[in-house]
């Protein structure tokens, strides 16, 4: 049975995402952080199953939140919550080590699959290994131009900024993001940014 953090400094939008969680499978006790700072004292006394942090908060922001949550608890399991305007800071939240990100409008369906998820992956890390063979994962090669599209990413630049940026068209721009995200395994932008950030591809 699961405990859900929910973090963000709206008392409004604390109570939505409340109500949104409130009966979805597994979830059983919801408890609420008005900042950052609130939800790394709370969660040694929660424990907490997943936290939703909000990325974007004054004071200490969602994305130093993480940071600090998983430096002193890696065994934390923190989904990024926004509105879609912040792909930079979703995608350095996840290459801090956040589980991923959903959109504060998400449908109940979405929320349900996106802490399944969350939720799967912190029984799986509970779980030691057994006798499993090391794997190396083979360096990825980008191109100049798939490198540059994928800086202009993590710097928020749309397709049509990044492409008046290179001197080439928008198609052309799309044309490489595609070829980088079948490298990267990403399946978006933000994911995108997060794996160069912790390849190194990105600085």
């Amino acid at each position: 049975m699961a405990t859900v953090l929910v973090v963000d400094d709206a008392p409004l939008a604390r109570e939505t995402m409340r109500r949104s969680v409130a009966g979805l499978p597994g979830v059983t006790r919801i408890v609420g952080a008005a900042s950052g700072e609130e939800a790394v004292a709370r969660w040694p006394v929660e424990r907490p199953s997943v936290v939703l942090l909000d990325v974007r908060m004054p004071g200490l922001g969602g994305v130093e939140t993480a940071r600090r949550l998983l430096g002193r608890h890696p065994e934390a399991n923190v989904v990024m919550t926004t509105t879609g305007e912040d792909a930079d800071g979703v995608a350095r939240a996840v290459a801090a080590g956040a589980r991923g990100y959903v959109a504060k409008d998400a449908s109940r369906e979405e929320l349900a699959v996106v802490l399944g998820t969350a939720l799967g992956d912190a029984a799986r890390r509970a779980i030691p290994p057994q006798g499993r063979p090391a794997t190396e994962v083979p360096p990825v090669q980008l191109t100049e131009r798939e490198t540059q599209v994928l800086d202009g990413m993590a710097r928020g630049r749309s397709n049509a900024a990044i492409g008046r940026e290179l001197f080439l068209s928008e198609d052309t721009i799309k044309t490489h993001a595609r070829r980088l995200f079948r490298k990267l395994g990403a399946s978006d932008r933000a994911q995108a940014v997060a794996v160069g950030y912790r390849m190194g591809l990105v600085r």
